[in-house]
């Protein structure tokens, strides 16, 4: 490589390209593909580097493993009946007051737990100009819906004028009195958090970020930067973590979170009983084990770092505070 030219560091998105990094052992290979020709693999560079070893509180989360191709009967490709409550291409409208919009199904990071794995992935379409005018339009029609939800996907890995014009033209039906967006990229790419981005944020109605983290070493100083520069804008952070089994099961790991959401600028917002995607059983908490954690932690943590434990119950039904 000559002087003074760097690579810039890349996402990984092939076992090969884990086991190159260390990220994965070699003699994994052969189960590692196995899942990757199912499931996405994607880690970008600002959480590959606060991976130690694959089955760290990080790595756990990113680094493909053999027990994602063990279905157990309890789970569903679709654990929360999205599709069945999606009346147009990207609209799924489960409460009569809210509607998610997903105009994207890519994500800058692929969580082993995601309930929507499914679904998701590198080529994971983006809306059409006519299927986002049909969910325009679908919103525009019901006026009982108060509050859009961008989410997918990961809506911050749009170009920063395709994102606000998405958010444009929803702030412009006149019943829509607030807009939310959810996502990683503050954490799995804050780099994105670029000027262009932010302009494109900037609108006049409302507008909410939910930012997923699940462990406090998530939250690294450039994730930090990225949050300030958001809060600049006013708009509110909320954050979204998931319980999982060896990765935060317990009252330091959630304590320390919450409490580096806070330093952040992030309210702990949720906290997520897992969802019973396929091949996600080793992440699976006890919701008694969820309550006794939160338990122990009202009083030895600030009231604001608590968030609301929930599950989404199966079947579309909703939230439930656990």
């Amino acid at each position: 490589m000559p002087d003074g030219i760097s690579h810039k560091p890349r996402t990984l998105r092939r076992v090969e390209e884990l086991i190159e990094a260390g990220l994965l052992p070699a003699e994994q290979r052969d189960a590692a593909e196995a899942v990757a020709a199912r499931y996405a693999v994607s880690v970008p560079p600002a959480l590959a580097t606060l991976i130690e070893t694959p089955d760290d509180p990080i790595g756990l989360q990113f680094i493909p493993d053999a027990a994602e191709l063990i279905t157990a009967p309890h789970e569903s490709a679709d654990p929360i009946a999205d599709e069945a409550l999606s009346p147009v291409p990207g609209i799924v409208h489960r409460y009569p007051d809210r509607a998610l919009l997903k105009p994207l199904l890519a994500c800058p990071v692929y969580c082993r737990f995601c309930f929507r794995r499914e679904q998701v992935g590198p080529d994971g379409g983006i809306l059409s100009q006519a299927e986002l005018e049909g969910a325009y339009a679908y919103i525009a029609a019901h006026p009982g819906i108060r509050e859009v939800i961008l989410t997918g996907g990961d809506p911050l890995i749009l170009s920063p004028r395709r994102l606000g014009e998405i958010l444009r033209r929803v702030q412009a039906i006149p019943h829509v009195e607030l807009l939310r967006i959810h996502s990683r990229v503050p954490v799995a790419d804050p780099a994105l958090i670029t000027p262009e981005l932010l302009a494109a944020l900037d609108i006049d109605k409302p507008l909410y970020l939910a930012i997923h983290a699940n462990h406090a070493r998530e939250i690294t100083p450039a994730t930090e930067s990225a949050c300030r520069a958001l809060a600049r804008l006013g708009i509110p952070l909320l954050g979204q973590t998931v319980l999982l089994a060896n990765v935060n099961d317990n009252e330091a790991a959630l304590g320390d979170l919450f409490r580096a959401m806070l330093r952040a600028r992030i309210k702990p917002y949720y906290l997520h009983q897992l969802d019973p995607a396929p091949g996600t059983a080793r992440f699976h908490v006890e919701p008694e084990r969820g309550r006794e954690i939160l338990r122990n932690l009202r009083g030895k943590i600030s009231g604001t770092a608590l968030p609301t434990y929930i599950l989404d119950r199966p079947g579309g039904l909703g939230k439930i505070p656990l």
